[in-house]
């Protein structure tokens, strides 16, 4: 019921509002321009007692005295003071129907510009979600999820991320990029086709648990793909191999002081191994993505080549 009522708010037009006011407004200045001819006062005085009238307030320091004086205060009492009461209706009601559409997930406008789409909601996505909004980056978020639990920065689509209508009222096509992080890899699989079909320049990024399922999206064409398990895995073997490895890798990951991005290499870099490289704004290059695959930098490493993309980690600009 509530949701319906929404809807029907919210497809009030703005015309409306304008009509009404003029209403009020017109009923006002000839309503004072009325009651100053038939008091015999300034127009100055009868629209200022127009105007205390149809505001309900009437101090009563300026009133009619006569029968044409007492018509022309019906006349405003009942034309101005409807008007002005339906435009503050409308005006809580709007606010109400904004409201109720977010509580009930219903609230679903496209960010305009560049935004991010999140599709699905794994238990790792809320926390995403917070250093992607902490990023200064513009989110919609596709999920069947409660609206109170997002964060309230983030746009929501509430309902199946696999539905085809869905994904289409996300409009991909816009989007600078997507993480596809549904609970089950079936339905990872499912959006991640559905996304390439309907928006095949979409930089899409696949969060599965499963290593075979993260190969299939590789072989399907989406290249940026994880496996959760096999991420903590490897993560957990290497922590074994050097102890301090894991806190390391989770204060690089979780801290506010640095962060990762790729820069392109441009031509005074061409030729040049990559630890030799001076990065503006300072950093240091962690990796090489050549021909689409990220490798770490090693002392024999061969020159950079125009292309070639470097993964940097530098200090995060403070705000002055």
């Amino acid at each position: 019921m509530f949701p319906l009522l929404a809807l029907l708010y919210l497809h009030v037009r703005r015309h409306h509002v304008v009509a009404l006011l003029s209403v009020a407004a017109l009923s006002i200045l000839a309503g004072g321009e009325l009651f100053a001819l038939t008091e015999h006062v300034s127009f100055g005085t009868g629209a200022y007692w127009a105007a205390v009238t149809a505001s309900t307030v009437g101090y009563g320091d300026v009133t009619p005295h006569n029968s044409a004086g007492r018509i022309v205060a019906v006349a405003v009492i009942l034309t101005a003071i409807p008007a002005l009461a339906a435009v503050f209706a409308l005006a809580a009601g709007l606010a109400a129907a904004v409201q109720i559409r977010r509580l009930f997930g219903m609230e679903h406008s496209v960010p305009a510009g560049h935004f991010s789409v999140v599709y699905g909601m794994q238990p790792a996505v809320p926390q995403i979600l917070e250093e992607l909004v902490a990023g200064g980056r513009t989110v919609m978020l596709v999920a069947d999820v409660d609206p109170g639990a997002v964060h309230r920065d983030v746009r929501l689509l509430s309902g199946d991320p696999t539905n085809e209508v869905l994904i289409r009222k996300s409009h991909p096509e816009r989007a600078d990029d997507a993480l596809v992080a549904c609970p089950d890899d079936g339905d990872v699989l499912v959006t991640c086709v559905a996304l390439r079909a309907l928006a095949p320049q979409l930089d899409i990024f696949a969060l599965a648990r499963s290593p075979k399922v993260a190969q299939a999206l590789r072989d399907l064409g989406v290249g940026r793909t994880l496996s959760s398990d096999e991420l903590v895995a490897h993560a957990l073997a290497k922590s074994l191999e050097a102890p301090h490895a894991g806190d390391l890798l989770l204060r690089l990951i979780d801290s506010e002081r640095y962060r990762m991005d790729e820069r392109p290499v441009v031509a005074e870099m061409v030729g040049l191994v990559p630890s030799a490289v001076t990065l503006d704004p300072p950093g240091i290059v962690l990796g090489v993505v050549r021909d689409g695959e990220a490798s770490p930098i090693l002392s024999d490493d061969p020159g950079l080549k125009q292309g070639d993309v470097l993964i940097t980690l530098a200090a995060r600009e403070r705000a002055a």
